[in-house]
Order: C-alpha cells, then sequence, then structure tokens
C-alpha cells in the first residue's frame, strides 16, 4: 500500500510570511546586516554596469552595495514595505535603482536578463526551494553569477530558529531555511553549476541579551509573530530560551553582547 506526500500549500505558506516579514520593523534589524552586502558584492565580483537583480532583498543592503559600485540595480521583495525602506535609502544615497514588488519563486523576467543575482538572508526563506533556485538560475545569463549570504544550521541564527520550531511549529512539509546554508544542497539546488562557498561570520552587537531580545521580539518579524502566537507561560518558555543561547554564545563579556553568527557566502556560477 502506498502513501502519496501532500504538497504543500506554498500560496498559504507565502501568505503568512508576507504578513510575518510586514510585522515589527525589519530595517530596525536589517541596517545593522549592511557589512554582509558589501562583501558579498566583493565576492561576486560586481563589475561596473553590470545588470544586477536583488531577490528577497528585504530593506536593500545588496541593493546598495551593487548600486554604490556603478551597477544596474534592479531590487525586488514580495513585501511592498521591505522595499520603501529600501527605496527610501537609496532616494537619500542618490542611487538610481529600481524597485520591483516580484515572488522569487515566479520571478517576472526574461531569460538571462541578468549578470548577477543576488540575496542576502532572502531566498532562504521562501518556502518552495527548488523553484527558487530554477528562477534565479534562469534569470541570471549563461556564465553569470549567483551570490547568497545564507544562516548555517549550526550558527547562532540557525539555532535561534529551531528554538523557535519547538514552540511554534514550522509549516507542515517545507524544508528548513536553513538547508541554504549546506552546500550539499546547494549542489542540489544547483544542478551542473560551478559553486564556491565560505563559512563567514558577522556579529552581532547589543548592549546585553536583555537589550537583543527586546530589539528581536519587537521588530524581527519571525520572533515578533512567535511571542504573538504563544499564550503568557508561552512566551516566558521562549524568552528563557532565547536568553540561554544568548548568553552561551555571547563572547562580550558582562557588560555587553557580542555573537559571532555563521553563514555561507556562496557564488555560484552558471
Amino acid at each position: 500500500m502506498s502513501v502519496t506526500a501532500t504538497q504543500p500549500d506554498y500560496s498559504a505558506i507565502k501568505q503568512r510570511q508576507q504578513a510575518t516579514w510586514a510585522s515589527g520593523d525589519y530595517a530596525i534589524i536589517g541596517t545593522t546586516l549592511q557589512l554582509v552586502g558589501e562583501r558579498l558584492c566583493d565576492a561576486v565580483d560586481i563589475r561596473a554596469g553590470e545588470r544586477v537583480l536583488d531577490v528577497a532583498a528585504g530593506n536593500g543592503n545588496a541593493t546598495l552595495a551593487a548600486a554604490r559600485q556603478f551597477a544596474v540595480v534592479t531590487s525586488t521583495d514580495y513585501v511592498d514595505t521591505l522595499l520603501h525602506h529600501g527605496r527610501a535609502r537609496a532616494e537619500a544615497e542618490r542611487l538610481p535603482v529600481t524597485f520591483r514588488n516580484a515572488d522569487v519563486e515566479r520571478l517576472p523576467f526574461d531569460d538571462g536578463s541578468f549578470d548577477v543575482v543576488l540575496s542576502t538572508f532572502g531566498v532562504m526563506f521562501a518556502p518552495d526551494q527548488v523553484s527558487s533556485a530554477r528562477e534565479m538560475t534562469r534569470v541570471v545569463r549563461p556564465g553569470g553569477r549567483i551570490g547568497m549570504a545564507n544562516w548555517t544550521p549550526d550558527g547562532f541564527i540557525g539555532q535561534l530558529f529551531k528554538i523557535i520550531g519547538r514552540h511554534v511549529p514550522p509549516p507542515a512539509g517545507v524544508r528548513s531555511p536553513a538547508e541554504w546554508g549546506v552546500q550539499s544542497r546547494l549542489a542540489d539546488l544547483f544542478p551542473g553549476c560551478s559553486i564556491r562557498a565560505s563559512k563567514r561570520f558577522f556579529k552581532f552587537r547589543y548592549k546585553s541579551p536583555a537589550h537583543w531580545l527586546e530589539i528581536f521580539r519587537t521588530y524581527y518579524g519571525p520572533t515578533h509573530r512567535a511571542f504573538a502566537a504563544l499564550d503568557m507561560d508561552g512566551q516566558q518558555r521562549l524568552e528563557g530560551d532565547i536568553l540561554h543561547l544568548l548568553r552561551s554564545l555571547n563572547v562580550g563579556g558582562e557588560q555587553s553582547l557580542v555573537i559571532p553568527s555563521e553563514y555561507l557566502e556562496i557564488v555560484v556560477t552558471r
């Protein structure tokens, strides 16, 4: 007797994800990660005049980094409030960037439209990993590059999401976003492509564990929504588990919080 696996309802999942990322104010968190976008643009060796697409761009860290190198940049996300923050940042720096609402799983661009596709901690959260990888590969020209920064399963953010998942289970049938930070999974997602991956660290710097939790609970969509989904006892248990993780990884001493968070910096050449 065979059992047929049920396909996840990606449309419903993405609607919930849109609400999650629109909650809080991701820009408060996102701007602290700007360094990652600068590093990624250097890793893919962006050249002036190249056509660059930033997918799941959030508030535009990779977008701005590429535009500062005089690339021709299109910045996309499927959450309008995030695009609004990216647009405001680009206007403040007088950088010519095109902004467009677009879903990485169904990109509205022709084959080979771009020289470079970028994503910093963005595409990894798309529920349909295969479609996302296929679309990124499709819109980049032969010989073009796909650059990504993805949190790893064993790094700080990977551990954080495991804790959240124990308190608020993720959608059934959807693979972990942290798989994008595993090189063997990338080989499956980008068959026939050359892949160069390097482990890097971003250091979260806050006043204390309590300060980090206050900021992320208030402004970071996934954490904000996780607490909102729990009753008072559940919130206290989640808070305790997160604070324990923060204290265990803190290398900043008793007067501050410094947590090195591992991510994978990836360059895929089509």
